[in-house]
């Protein structure tokens, strides 16, 4: 419960167009300091479960293992958590292109979902919780690789979990 707390606490940080990407080049040492804040931790933290429940436990798992092993007493970059977990989906997924759209980006997508009969479409576009005039920026071109999850009347809820990547505004 408390970490849910925290993750709407940021939210509602991050949902404002005065937000900022989680990973961003700096030019300072003062800026480094400025990126690891609440919003830092608590949208990284979010974003790795969201991976995790993704990818499933095990192979989220294993990707962490190589990414210690391969940067053991060594420096590393958010690349190389993504590189180790490709390396372990083989290339069925690019996790790198994914969790770049998350991390480059400021602020989250809002998905939205419609059922006309056995048909379900969604679709993405920034959320906003508040428009700020001062700190505008036009966000229409952002573009999330969405993992979204889901189950049908079929399945008995405990194995039969599909996955669908929303990469385009619609599908």
């Amino acid at each position: 419960e408390d970490f849910l707390n925290l993750i709407f606490k940021a939210m509602m940080k991050d949902s404002l167009n005065s937000s900022r990407p989680v990973s961003s080049a700096v030019q300072s040492s003062e800026q480094i300091e400025e990126m690891f804040d609440a919003l830092s931790y608590i949208k990284g933290a979010s974003l790795l479960l969201m991976l995790k429940h993704y990818l499933t436990k095990d192979v989220f798992q294993a990707g962490i293992e190589v990414y210690l092993h391969n940067h053991n007493y060594r420096t590393a970059q958010s690349d190389d958590l993504w590189d180790s977990m490709n390396e372990i989906t083989n290339g069925t997924l690019d996790v790198k292109k994914m969790m770049k759209t998350w991390i480059v980006h400021k602020g989250f997508p809002l998905v939205t979902v419609v059922r006309k009969g056995k048909l379900i479409s969604v679709q993405q576009e920034k959320f906003l919780y508040r428009v700020e005039p001062e700190n505008w920026t036009s966000d229409a071109s952002y573009l999330w690789h969405i993992p979204l999850t889901y189950i049908t009347n079929r399945c008995n809820f405990t194995h039969c979990t599909n996955a669908y990547l929303l990469d385009q505004k619609s599908g």
